[in-house]
């Protein structure tokens, strides 16, 4: 009785399990998505980098002589021409020289006389020509820290002192030119072959939306900063009409030239949760294949990436990346 009851029990068991004993194994995902061929495609190179404007000049007004501040012929806002005078110093150290000066002339005149008719030995007349030309050098640039003027044509950014008062090494005024601005800008290490000196380019203000101001690579930095993979180059603006001021934030467009490369719907790009990496998908024998891409020059709804994986042919996927694994079946429907 004991054998028929084990016997039934373990019948019981391979009913359970099916008629050839084995569990059934769950069905492999499938995912249905879109995809196109990647082509390349001949574009307009264009890079835009953000920069702050600043005066082609700044000058700080700092006489090489101590002393008190007879006058400043200037405000903050000022516009001055070059030559125009800005600071006048304690004059008494330039007139007493001047005095010097003239009574050294007086002697020349009359050595110059001696030396011709040989009345005057030449040792004498080399000292005396010394002490004149040393009073002459003194003088001079005695003149040019006690009436100090504008360099060039510009505008007063900054006074520091007021008349009458002890000047010790704090610029007194700082004059920018503002007719002519410069910036510098970073661009890519990548574009080192294709970046020259004399090359146009467009800046853009967003206080002046439909305006764009010309501009002109003055000067390509010969090294590379290791940090950001970028090179400085600066560029100059003509700002004849006053338009644009010192330190506004601008945009400029560098146009580079026709390019061929590779773009893909805007959309199609995933980005990685909590990170700025880039990453799209690819139908690689019939499995999604994961690719990290860089991300290149937008067009509207379209982008450019790149990535060794990203050549011409390859079957990219543009609908259903958002529910995609690496590795995943996949199953093409082209007509959705």
């Amino acid at each position: 009785m004991k054998k028929i009851v084990y016997l039934l029990a373990a019948c019981a068991l391979i009913g359970c399990t099916g008629k050839t004993g084995t569990t059934q194994t769950e069905q492999e995902r499938v995912e249905v998505v879109k995809t196109m061929k990647l082509e390349r495609r001949s574009i307009e190179r264009v890079i835009h980098v953000s920069t702050n404007l600043q005066g082609y000049q700044t000058v700080n007004v700092a006489p090489s002589i101590n002393g008190k501040i007879d006058h400043i012929y200037v405000e903050v806002g000022d516009r001055m021409r070059a030559g125009d005078d800005l600071v006048r110093m304690d004059a008494n150290q330039y007139n007493t020289t001047s005095i010097q000066m003239a009574n050294l002339e007086v002697e020349m005149a009359r050595m110059n006389a001696l030396l011709q008719a040989g009345s005057v030995s030449k040792q004498t007349y080399d000292q005396t020509k010394a002490s004149y030309d040393q009073t002459k050098e003194s003088l001079s640039f005695l003149k040019k820290n006690t009436f100090v003027k504008a360099p060039f044509d510009g505008v007063i950014s900054a006074k520091n002192y007021e008349d009458g008062e002890l000047y010790a090494g704090q610029p007194i005024v700082v004059i920018t030119q503002v007719n002519r601005l410069k910036a510098l800008i970073a661009i890519p290490e990548t574009y080192i072959p294709r970046v020259t000196a004399g090359m146009k380019l467009a800046v853009h203000s967003e206080i002046y939306p439909d305006r764009e101001f010309p501009a002109t690579i003055e000067v390509v930095y010969p090294t590379v900063d290791a940090s950001t993979h970028t090179f400085q180059c600066k560029i100059v603006i003509p700002n004849s009409h006053n338009l644009l001021r010192p330190g506004m934030y601008v945009t400029t467009t560098l146009g580079l030239g026709k390019e061929s490369t590779i773009v893909v719907p805007y959309q199609s790009v995933e980005k990685l949760v909590g990170a700025n990496d880039r990453y799209c998908f690819l139908n690689n024998n019939g499995r999604a294949q994961r690719v990290a891409v860089t991300l290149g020059q937008r067009f509207d709804e379209e982008i450019e990436i790149m990535a060794p994986e990203i050549v011409e042919g390859a079957e990219y996927v543009i609908q259903g990346q958002h529910r995609l694994v690496d590795g995943v079946k996949l199953q093409v429907a082209n007509d959705l």
